[in-house]
């Protein structure tokens, strides 16, 4: 049950336009404090988990950023197997979206873990603090660092989609659970999307994940998101060993920009 959360929150970690060499820094009006996304996981006939993302204004040393929070959960039946309540935020910077702390509050069927991580840009340092076990650890990091979260929102507002071309390859570092991930992910093209808003014109993206028990191949997950000026998740397919995963967006609130359709229904 943890993968179907994972889905989800690796939304943000699958999302995951970097800049590549041949790309430079942009700025776009993508999102703005009080946009609310909400997904739900479909596992066969399955509504198996409930997510979600919020943004709104807080404060970090006197500084006004932006805390994204992400909420996860099992509900209906899957609960009752496995119960899931997960949390994770970003505090980020208005302008550059580089994380200045990360929080990890999670429950997953008797699994738990509370940790909190800070980052100094002056030091290239992360702070990282294991809340239920009393652990301080520093590590390395470099400054175009991103995590779970905020990758998300730092790629909607600087990265130049426009660029793309089918199977371009997009990269990102980002660190979480006290380690740096190297990800890639290949641009597919253009597809019109159904979805309960109406028709929908979408990016279809291909995260690389490693193969195994889980995935099918390491071509098993398809991403689609808005090709417009809000960039958000419409869909998520994960094709796994026995069956596949959908999770899909099922409302949304305070975009920034209007929400295409194509044809409502």
């Amino acid at each position: 049950m943890r993968l179907l959360l994972s889905i989800i929150f690796f939304l943000n970690f699958h999302f995951s336009f970097s800049q590549s060499t041949n790309n430079k820094l942009k700025s776009f009006n993508s999102f703005k404090s009080g946009e609310k996304l909400e997904y739900k996981l479909q596992y066969g006939f399955l509504n198996a988990s409930y997510a979600s993302l919020t943004l709104r204004e807080d404060f970090v040393n006197n500084e006004k950023v932006l805390r994204a929070t992400s909420i996860g959960r099992t509900t209906g039946l899957a609960r009752l197997f496995f119960k899931v309540d997960d949390t994770y935020e970003t505090f980020f910077s208005f302008e550059k979206v580089q994380p200045l702390k990360s929080i990890r509050d999670i429950y997953e069927g008797g699994y738990e873990r509370n940790a909190e991580t800070l980052y100094d840009y002056n030091t290239n340092t992360a702070y990282f603090h294991d809340k239920i076990k009393n652990i301080k650890k520093e590590f390395e990091i470099h400054p175009e660092i991103q995590d779970i979260i905020s990758t998300f929102y730092y790629l909607r507002k600087h990265f130049d989609i426009s660029s793309l071309k089918p199977n371009d390859l997009i990269y990102v570092d980002i660190f979480f659970d006290q380690e740096i991930y190297p990800f890639k992910m290949m641009f597919l093209g253009i597809d019109k999307v159904k979805t309960k808003f109406g028709l929908v014109e979408c990016m279809r993206l291909r995260p690389y994940m490693d193969s195994g028990r889980v995935f099918k191949d390491n071509e098993g997950i398809k991403i689609w998101v808005t090709n417009d000026e809000n960039r958000i998740p419409i869909k998520v397919k994960a094709d796994l060993r026995v069956g596949s995963i959908v999770a899909n967006l099922v409302s949304f609130r305070g975009l920034s920009n209007p929400f295409k359709i194509i044809v409502s229904e």
